[in-house]
C-alpha cells in the first residue's frame, strides 16, 4: 500500500510536500493577475487610414479589398469593419477560443499583404497596421497645463513625441492611443481665387511640394576613383525636408514666361497646425490630452499598470514647467480591491476552519495535521494553474476558498480514524497503518466523485464554459492535491505526532461537548418524528422545494453581477452632420452637469469618438466619469 511506504518514511513525505509548496509559491509570483478570465475570443485588429476620404469611399476602396483577402483565414469565426468619415478603417477579425494569437496575427498579416497592391496609393503610403487587439482599457492618463501656458495642440504633440513611445516599451502594453487635437503638421490652406488668377490647379501645388520637400543623398567628394594626390574625402550633406513655415512658403510652384516665380506663399496660407481636427479632450473643463493604455492579451494587468505608472513618474521629471499628468482611471483599482477582499476571505476561512477543527478534535497535535495539509494543497494548485496558462482572478481564488472545506475533510478523516485505533492501544505508526487500510478507498472514491462533478463543468462550451473553466479546474486540482496529501503527508504526520491516550475534556471543551450531545439528542428526536410521520416530512420537503423554485424564478438573471467599479461611461450622440464645434458645446454642458454631481472626482470628456458605433465621428463623444473612492463615500 502506498500510504504504508510514507508512514514508515515520513521525511520522504515531508520532502514531497515541500517541493509542492515551493513550486506553487514560485508559480504564485508569476501568475498573471486579472479580474476575470479572458472571456472574449482572440481578436486581431487591422487598421488603415485614407486621408481625406469619407466613410463610403473608405468602405468601398479599403475595407472591401482587405476583407476579401482576410475572409476565411484559418480559425476565423467572423469579422467586422468600421469605416469613418475621418478616413480611418478598422477591421476586427475574431477567432475561435484557443487559437494562438501570435499565429493568428501572422496569418492575417499574410492575407493583408496580398491585398495591399490593390489599395489606394495614399493608403499604401501611410501603411496598414495588423496587431493583436485587447478591448480592455487599463488606464486613462491625462496631460494638462494648469496655468494655460500650453495649448491643446502642444500637449497632444508632446504626448505623441515624448510619452507614447516610452509607454509602448512597457512590458505588456499593447497600445497607447492619444486622444487630442493631433500631432503638429504643416497646414497649407489654398486660396482658390489666387490659383484661378494664376491659372494653377491644386494638384500642381501638391506636386511642387512633393518634389521639393525631399531628403536627398548629396554624395561624397574625393571618393575613389580620384586623381592621384587626393588627400581627403568629404561627405556632403544637403538641406532636405523643410521644417519652417517660411521654407514652405518659398517652394516654387511655377515660373512664368516673363521669369516671374509663383511660390506657395502666393497662393496659400501656411501655418503650423494639427494633422487632424477630429478630436478634442477636456479634463474637468480644461483642455487636456488623454492617453488610453491597452494591454496585450494574456499579460499581467497589475504589472502593466505598475510599469506604466513607473514610466510616467520617470518621464514627469523632464516635463516642461506647467505640464502635469494625472491617472484619471485605473482598472487595477477595482481589480486590486476585489482580489484583496477574496484574499481576506481566504485567510478568514482558513482561520475559521482551523479553529473549528481544534474545537472538535480538542487536540493540538491532531489540529496541526489538517493545518499543515491545507496550505500544501492550496499553494500546490498554483503551479498547475501557471502550467495551464490560467490567471489569478476572482474565479480561481473563489475556487480556492470553496475547496478549503474539501481539503480539510480528507485530512480530518485520516486523523479521526487514526484516533479510533489509538484508543485501542496501538502506537501512532501502527494506528496510522490500520487507519489507511480502512480509509484509502473512501478517500479515492470521494475524489473521483468530486472530479465527476467539476471536470464536466470545465468542458462546457461557449462563453459560459470559458467563464467557469478556471473555477472548475482549480477545484479539481486542489481536490487531487488534497487526496495526495491524505494518502502521503497526513498518515505520515499521524504516525509521528499522534500518541495513545486522550486527556479528558475540561472547561470550555467540556461545555462544548455537552452542547453537542444535547444537539445530537434534539436532532435524533426530529429524525424519529420524521420517520413516524413520513407523509408530513415529505410535505415539508416538497414545500421547501416549491418555495425555492418559486424564489429562484423571481430572481433577476445576469451573466456576472453588477458591481460598483468606481467609474462609468457617458455616451453622447448628435445628429449626422453635426460639426466638432457643436459637439464640443454639448460635451461642455454634459461635463458641467456631471462635475456638479456629488461624489464625482473627475470627468474626462472626449469629442470625436462614438461609444455606440465604436468608431471616430465628429458628431459623437463620451465622458469617463470617476467617482470617489469607496472608502471616502
Amino acid at each position: 500500500m502506498l500510504s504504508l511506504f510514507f508512514i514508515r518514511r515520513p521525511i520522504f513525505a515531508a520532502v514531497i510536500s515541500i517541493v509542492i509548496v515551493v513550486l506553487g509559491a514560485v508559480a504564485l509570483v508569476k501568475l498573471p493577475i486579472a479580474r476575470y478570465p479572458d472571456l472574449a475570443p482572440p481578436t486581431i485588429s487591422v487598421s488603415a487610414i485614407y486621408p481625406g476620404a469619407d466613410a463610403a469611399t473608405v468602405a468601398d476602396t479599403v475595407a472591401a479589398t482587405i476583407e476579401k483577402e482576410v475572409n476565411g483565414v484559418e480559425g476565423m469565426i467572423y469579422m467586422s469593419s468600421v469605416s469613418a468619415n475621418d478616413g480611418s478603417m478598422n477591421l476586427t477579425v475574431t477567432f475561435e477560443s484557443g487559437v494562438d494569437l501570435d499565429t493568428a496575427n501572422v496569418l492575417v498579416q499574410n492575407r493583408v499583404a496580398l491585398a495591399e497592391p490593390r489599395l489606394p496609393q495614399e493608403v499604401k503610403r501611410t501603411g496598414v497596421s495588423v496587431k493583436k487587439k485587447s478591448t480592455d482599457i487599463v488606464m486613462f492618463i491625462t496631460l494638462t497645463s494648469p496655468g494655460d501656458t500650453y495649448d491643446a495642440a502642444y500637449l497632444s504633440n508632446f504626448a505623441n513625441l515624448r510619452i507614447r513611445d516610452e509607454l509602448l516599451r512597457v512590458t505588456g502594453v499593447g497600445d497607447a492611443l492619444v486622444w487630442g487635437v493631433g500631432e503638429f503638421s504643416m497646414r497649407i490652406w489654398l486660396d482658390p481665387d489666387q490659383l484661378r488668377v494664376r491659372n494653377l490647379a491644386a494638384s500642381e501645388v501638391v506636386d511642387a511640394i512633393r518634389e521639393q520637400n525631399v531628403q536627398v543623398a548629396a554624395g561624397r567628394v574625393g571618393a575613389a576613383p580620384t586623381p592621384e594626390g587626393t588627400a581627403f574625402e568629404y561627405v556632403l550633406s544637403a538641406h532636405g525636408r523643410l521644417v519652417e513655415v517660411k521654407e514652405f512658403e518659398n517652394i516654387i510652384v511655377a515660373t512664368g514666361e516673363d521669369g516671374r516665380v509663383v511660390r506657395v506663399g502666393d497662393v496659400a496660407r501656411v501655418e503650423l497646425g494639427s494633422d487632424v481636427y477630429n478630436f478634442n479632450s477636456k479634463l474637468n473643463g480644461k483642455s487636456a490630452t488623454a492617453i488610453a493604455i491597452y494591454q496585450i492579451p494574456g499579460s499581467n494587468l497589475m504589472d502593466v499598470a505598475d510599469g506604466v505608472s513607473a514610466a510616467m513618474t520617470r518621464l514627469s521629471s523632464a516635463f516642461p514647467n506647467d505640464v502635469e499628468y494625472k491617472v484619471v482611471y485605473d482598472s487595477t483599482w477595482v481589480v486590486d480591491a476585489s482580489i484583496k477582499e477574496v484574499i481576506i476571505t481566504l485567510f478568514a476561512t482558513v482561520t475559521l476552519v482551523v479553529l473549528t477543527v481544534f474545537l472538535f478534535l480538542q487536540n493540538f497535535r491532531a489540529t496541526l495535521i489538517p493545518t499543515i495539509t491545507i496550505p500544501v494543497a492550496l499553494i500546490g494548485t498554483f503551479s498547475v494553474l501557471l502550467a495551464l496558462g490560467f490567471s489569478l482572478n476572482i474565479l480561481t481564488l473563489f475556487g480556492i476558498v470553496l475547496v478549503i472545506g474539501i481539503v480539510v475533510d480528507d485530512a480530518i478523516l485520516v486523523v479521526e480514524n487514526t484516533f479510533v485505533h489509538l484508543e485501542k492501544g496501538l502506537s501512532g505508526k501502527r494506528a496510522a497503518e490500520e487507519c489507511m487500510k480502512e480509509v484509502t478507498g473512501p478517500i479515492l472514491a470521494t475524489t473521483l466523485v468530486l472530479l465527476a462533478v467539476f471536470v464536466p463543468t470545465a468542458m462546457m462550451s461557449g462563453i459560459t464554459g470559458t467563464m467557469f473553466k478556471q473555477f472548475a479546474i482549480t477545484i479539481s486540482i486542489a481536490t487531487v492535491f488534497s487526496s495526495i496529501n491524505a494518502l502521503t503527508l497526513a498518515p505520515a504526520l499521524c504516525g509521528v505526532l499522534l500518541k495513545p491516550g486522550q486527556a479528558e475534556a475540561k472547561g470550555v471543551f467540556k461545555l462544548f461537548n455537552n452542547w453537542i450531545s444535547g444537539s445530537n439528542k434534539f436532532y435524533q428526536g426530529l429524525v424519529r418524528i420524521a420517520l413516524k410521520g413520513s407523509v408530513i416530512g415529505l410535505c415539508v420537503f416538497g414545500a421547501i422545494i416549491y418555495i425555492s423554485m418559486k424564489g429562484m424564478g423571481s430572481l433577476p438573471t445576469g451573466f456576472v453581477p453588477q458591481e460598483d467599479e468606481g467609474y462609468c461611461m457617458v455616451g453622447v450622440q448628435l445628429p449626422d452632420g453635426a460639426t466638432l464645434a457643436r459637439t464640443d458645446v454639448i460635451m461642455d454642458e454634459v461635463q458641467k452637469i456631471v462635475s456638479a454631481t456629488p461624489g464625482v472626482v473627475d470627468c474626462l470628456a472626449i469629442s470625436g469618438y462614438s461609444l455606440i458605433d465604436g468608431a471616430a465621428g465628429v458628431n459623437a463623444g463620451f465622458c469617463v466619469v470617476v467617482f470617489e473612492h469607496w472608502d471616502d463615500r
